[in-house]
């Protein structure tokens, strides 16, 4: 059977969020170990019913520490981010966890963990490059920050894209061809660049993460989130799952079974589809698990994914990696 799946701030500084020479403590906590907040698309719960976290942020080439709280997704994270730094929301490209290094595997994806310090990296220097196209395959595996931007995150060795050092992993990929892909989604991204014709040239426009000479590193190795209140949330055990669709929920760390399925299935994201997301990942590895057969899980990621249309044997491979999971078989 078919399975088609799928304002700026005032600079003054009683309303700054910034916080000048801050020892940031590793400290977590908040209300009600898991209350619920808004996922996208839906109407914000009351107050009440939100984490209250206070995460702690930096730009990634450099800045004092800001102060963010009350996200519920991530173009919501962004936002927060813009205002504590006042930029436009549009200057970030994406955030990782715990480095000011371009680091693919720190990435923050649909997971803050409460202990966790955000790292922005914003817009730096534009870049447009002809690429002869020598081969099908280009060599590049896409993601995208969740609020409309694809970048680059792996360039395989030796590949075409490997052999033009001008294009880097961190690239946000803002125009193939004249055609502007901003707002596209990183499968969208990926089948456009797979579909471009061999032994041609293309033409791609590129805007590299800001770097610096000098990086600013947190004010202590620890800090993350921190109570709003007097009582603590929990030990750094803890994390903030941001989802594109519902409410986001504080939640337990991923457990072994976990982490190995969604590790397996992203790898497979990137083999079928030239694509890494991890939320993505998460989520088939959520609507899988208690599924007793690969027809009930096609049949339920229709109803999660409808926006994508996943290849039979890549349902078929991502149902066998959920059940090795499960058995341990990894």
């Amino acid at each position: 059977m078919p399975l088609g799946l799928r304002k700026k701030k005032n600079k003054s500084r009683e309303s700054s969020n910034l916080v000048e020479n801050e020892e940031v403590g590793a400290h977590s906590g908040g209300g009600a170990g898991k209350s619920t907040v808004n996922g996208g698309g839906l109407p914000p719960p009351p107050a009440s019913l939100r984490p209250k976290l206070v995460f702690h942020t930096q730009l990634a080439h450099g800045s004092p520490t800001g102060r963010i709280e009350g996200f519920t997704n991530v173009k919501e994270l962004y936002n927060k981010i813009a205002e504590a730094f006042n930029l436009n929301p549009d200057e970030i490209l994406f955030c990782t966890l715990n480095t000011h290094k371009i680091d693919m595997e720190k990435l923050l994806g649909g997971q803050i963990g409460l202990e966790d310090f955000i790292f922005a990296h914003i817009k730096g220097i534009k870049k447009e490059v002809e690429v002869y196209k020598a081969e099908e395959a280009l060599g590049l595996t896409i993601t995208d920050n969740g609020a409309g931007y694809a970048f680059i995150k792996r360039i395989k060795e030796g590949s075409v894209v490997d052999g033009v050092k001008v294009i880097c992993v961190g690239d946000h990929i803002e125009c193939i061809n004249g055609k502007n892909i901003v707002g596209m989604r990183h499968f969208e991204v990926a089948r456009m660049l797979k579909e471009l014709p061999k032994n041609q040239s293309f033409t791609i426009k590129l805007v590299e993460p800001m770097k610096a000479f000098e990086m600013l590193e947190p004010r202590s190795r620890g800090g993350g989130a921190k109570a709003s209140g007097e009582n603590r949330v929990g030990t750094g055990r803890e994390t903030l799952r941001l989802r594109s669709k519902g409410p986001a929920t504080v939640e337990e760390m991923p457990t072994e079974f976990e982490e190995k399925a969604v590790k397996k299935v992203d790898d497979l994201l990137e083999s079928y589809m030239g694509i890494r997301d991890t939320e993505l990942a998460a989520t088939m590895v959520e609507v899988g698990r208690d599924k007793n057969n690969p027809d009930e899980f096609a049949m339920a990621l229709d109803q999660a994914l409808g926006d994508f249309a996943f290849p039979d044997e890549f349902v078929f491979d991502v149902w066998g990696a959920i059940g090795d999971a499960k058995q341990g078989r990894f």
